[in-house]
């Protein structure tokens, strides 16, 4: 199936799906499309069973035609992650910049280790086999927050106004830091790597502080190129270049494109908007990346929920999942609450922030795109399983009721 039948099939079963949400279900957009996704390959499994099973067959072709972790990590990550960027206050976030700092790289080490351990723990009661750097593995890629999921919604909780800057921005960044840990665990479990602090530093130093500094650059020529023009269309595209050009870049260079897209998002949504923009282009200009975000989030959902499709679903694997959701959710309260109240003698915090921030605290396209970029083999299967009910939990059940439990806190 060619690239411009997979995404005429994406688009329109997102359209479809957006329209029944919008018409019957009235759920977040994102969540009701993800539901109606999920129910429709429930509805494809259970006529497998009952004859159909060309359909099936046929459907997990079109799925296995499409690389999930190159689509979303080398193709919509950076329109995303970029659109909400674009909207954050840099001051605002100024002000939370040690809170976030802690939670994206203390908070994503703590958890890694909590739920690899946990997970271990559960996986042996269980006789599964997967083994313990396989376990911290699977804590790596599920530890971070997704800003994909965070920033969606967002959108439609009352969150207050500094705890939506603790939550929205840890998730902006937490993923570059997740991302480099996981690449440290998985040089380990597959090559055998030997590990020591110069090896982990530099990784570091080259895919995190390397992206700041990028996006910081990008940022900055960017900002510059608008300054110099009075043209909407032309300074759009700028963005769209800025976007496509510096992710293709970073890649390139081994540093980290999801931070310096995040850097930049915030250096041309602050100083590039306020001084480099007319208001016609500041309107026309977030009418764009509002319609991209909006779009590419619709269909991220809709492939979230196909891909089930393509997944090993064991009794075992179930049970297991039931058992690891909650084991997650502590590792979160525990990687949040300990920096919190290490913090809170020095600086004052929204009353529930712990609770709010785990539970808010959700997980998405990432950490499947990560799950479904280890090798093919049983431990890919075992941790693809775990991932996914994991993310659909944290979307569809935290996701509902993030909202309610903000209400009874405040």
């Amino acid at each position: 199936m060619g690239i411009l039948n997979t995404a005429a099939l994406l688009i329109t079963l997102a359209a479809l799906f957006s329209y029944l949400n919008y018409r019957f279900i009235k759920l977040p957009n994102t969540i009701g499309i993800m539901i109606i996704s999920l129910f429709l390959s429930i509805v494809l499994l259970l006529v497998g069973k009952f004859g159909w099973s060309d359909l099936i067959f046929h459907t997990n072709q079109v799925l296995r035609s499409i690389d999930f972790h190159e689509a979303l990590m080398q193709g919509m990550l950076s329109f995303l992650l970029f659109a909400g960027a674009l909207h954050v206050n840099i001051n605002d976030l100024k002000q939370q910049q040690i809170v976030i700092a802690v939670l994206a790289t203390f908070g994503v080490i703590t958890s890694t280790f909590i739920i690899g351990t946990l997970t271990w723990v559960v996986l042996n009661a269980l006789s599964i086999p997967l083994s313990y750097i396989y376990c911290l593995l699977f804590g790596a890629l599920i530890s971070p927050t997704d800003p994909i999921a965070v920033l969606s919604i967002l959108k439609n909780a009352r969150v207050p106004k500094t705890l939506e800057t603790k939550i929205a921005g840890e998730s902006l960044f937490n993923d570059g830091i997740g991302v480099v840990v996981f690449l440290v665990i998985l040089g380990i479990a597959v090559g055998g790597d030997e590990v020591s602090f110069q090896s982990i530093s530099l990784l570091f130093v080259q895919e995190a502080l390397g992206g700041i500094a990028f996006g910081l650059a990008l940022g900055a020529l960017t900002y510059f190129l608008l300054k110099d023009v009075d043209n909407y269309q032309l300074e759009v595209l700028l963005t769209l270049a800025a976007v496509m050009g510096g992710y293709a870049l970073c890649t390139w260079l081994h540093i980290s494109g999801p931070i310096a897209v995040v850097v930049a998002g915030l250096f041309i949504g602050n100083h590039g908007r306020k001084l480099a923009m007319s208001e016609k282009t500041r309107q026309h200009l977030d009418t764009f990346w509002e319609l991209i975000d909006e779009i590419l989030n619709a269909v991220l959902f809709v492939l979230i929920g196909l891909e089930v499709l393509l997944l090993s679903l064991k009794t075992e694997y179930f049970l297991a999942a039931l058992a690891i959701i909650p084991l997650v959710l502590f590792a979160r309260y525990v990687s949040v609450g300990t920096p919190i109240m290490l913090l809170s003698r020095v600086r004052r915090f929204t009353p529930g922030v712990v609770q709010i921030m785990t539970w808010g605290g959700l997980r998405g396209g990432i950490s499947v795109a990560l799950a479904l970029s280890l090798p093919l083999g049983l431990e890919r299967e075992i941790i693809l399983a775990l991932t996914y009910a994991v993310v659909i939990f944290s979307i569809v059940v935290q996701g509902l009721t993030i909202s309610r439990m903000v209400d009874d806190i405040r």
